[in-house]
């Protein structure tokens, strides 16, 4: 594999019931919607910019989304269960050379929280970074007071590489945050196979 070259965008990962595809114009209603209902549920956990700013419409939200993947910095997805949109999962600040390491980040509606629908997408965008991506490691980074997504990287057996100080900025101030990490020769034949060998299941 060339490990220079970015990951192909669009592309659409699936495993059993659940869906890593990219966000389009038409989700707009079901996007919204699903945002709206779980506003309460995420705003504890999500960033904000510490110099505020206009709130960014969904049609110029979704062209971002996919300039970054065209790009090969980012791997955008949304998360469908059954064909329902659940949430979304962002593979993040790829960099390649060599460091071939990337960061991420998910969010999933609380009334699917809990059922192993995220550490299965996880471990699918994990996978495929590594294995059609070329990349070497994957970080995710989550606040210690967030528990349902520490539970995600403990299932997984993502590595505690410590605290970062001030390290994101959410709700009005730089928060810190707890680093997990994987590299792929840590998990021989992929962390789905592993997923899915220790009894891992959607429910």
């Amino acid at each position: 594999m060339d490990r220079t070259l970015p990951p192909a965008w669009p592309v659409t990962l699936v495993e059993g019931p659940v869906a890593l595809r990219p966000l389009r114009r038409r989700d707009r209603g079901t996007w919204e919607e699903l945002r709206r209902r779980n506003a309460a549920w995420l705003e504890r956990w999500e960033a904000t910019s510490p110099t505020g700013g206009p709130p960014v419409s969904y049609r110029t939200y979704v062209r971002a989304l996919d300039r970054q993947a065209r790009a090969g910095v980012s791997l955008p997805f949304v998360i469908d269960l059954d064909g329902e949109m659940v949430g979304q999962l962002n593979v993040s600040s790829i960099t390649r050379g060599s460091f071939c390491s990337a960061t991420i980040g998910y969010w999933v509606s609380e009334h699917v929280a809990g059922r192993g629908v995220m550490p299965l997408a996880v471990a699918m965008a994990t996978d495929h970074a590594w294995y059609e991506g070329g990349l070497h490691r994957i970080e995710i980074n989550i606040r210690p007071e967030n528990v349902p997504s520490l539970r995600v990287v403990e299932k997984l057996g993502f590595r505690d590489e410590g605290v970062r100080r001030r390290f994101l900025h959410i709700q009005g101030d730089w928060r810190d945050h707890r680093s997990f990490a994987l590299t792929v020769e840590e998990v021989p034949g992929g962390l789905v196979r592993r997923w899915l060998e220790a009894g891992g299941a959607v429910r």
